[in-house]
């Protein structure tokens, strides 16, 4: 097991390890309808682990965030391209969510993008997610803009963002 960043309750929180991603891919398939393939799990943890955090409990992963640094314009109206996270997918096995493991994954993956010195972070969210939408405004996250159909099966997303620096 990697070494823990935070503990709540049961809870334990660390960076994702090579050995926690056949968990982490199931839990993406049986909680979103986005899927993404094992190779792109495995780019993005060795791009970028300090911002890809699972969740545990009782000795079985229950959730994950995973980010990746992209260059571009700002959310905030900064000039020029700035370093930004990009909140790729947070997942949470429903048994466990309403139980403050979302907030705490995205605290140690934003933890982990400001390591990395990123000026801000945005991530997409359907925009019939209202837990996760509320979860992402008590983290200062703030609504940009709603992109149409920006879902495969045609739902719209918010775009939101959260500055850092």
């Amino acid at each position: 097991m990697q070494s823990c960043l935070r503990k709540n309750g049961d809870y334990i929180f660390y960076r994702c390890g090579q050995d926690n991603l056949p968990s982490v891919i199931e839990i993406n398939l049986n909680s979103l309808p986005e899927h993404y393939t094992e190779y792109f799990f495995e780019s993005i943890l060795k791009e970028l682990p300090e911002a890809f955090i699972v969740a545990e409990f009782d000795a079985k992963i229950v959730g994950y965030a995973m980010c990746k640094i992209e260059f571009g314009f700002s959310n905030f109206r900064k000039l020029g391209f700035v370093k930004k996270g990009h909140v790729v997918s947070v997942a949470i096995l429903e048994e466990h969510r309403g139980k403050k493991v979302g907030t705490i994954l995205m605290e140690e993956a934003i933890n982990g993008l400001i390591s990395r010195r990123t000026e801000e972070v945005y991530l997409e969210v359907r925009v019939s997610n209202s837990a996760a939408i509320k979860m992402y405004e008590k983290l200062n996250f703030k609504l940009k803009s709603r992109l149409k159909s920006y879902y495969r099966d045609g739902e719209d997303a918010y775009l939101m963002a959260l500055e850092l620096l």
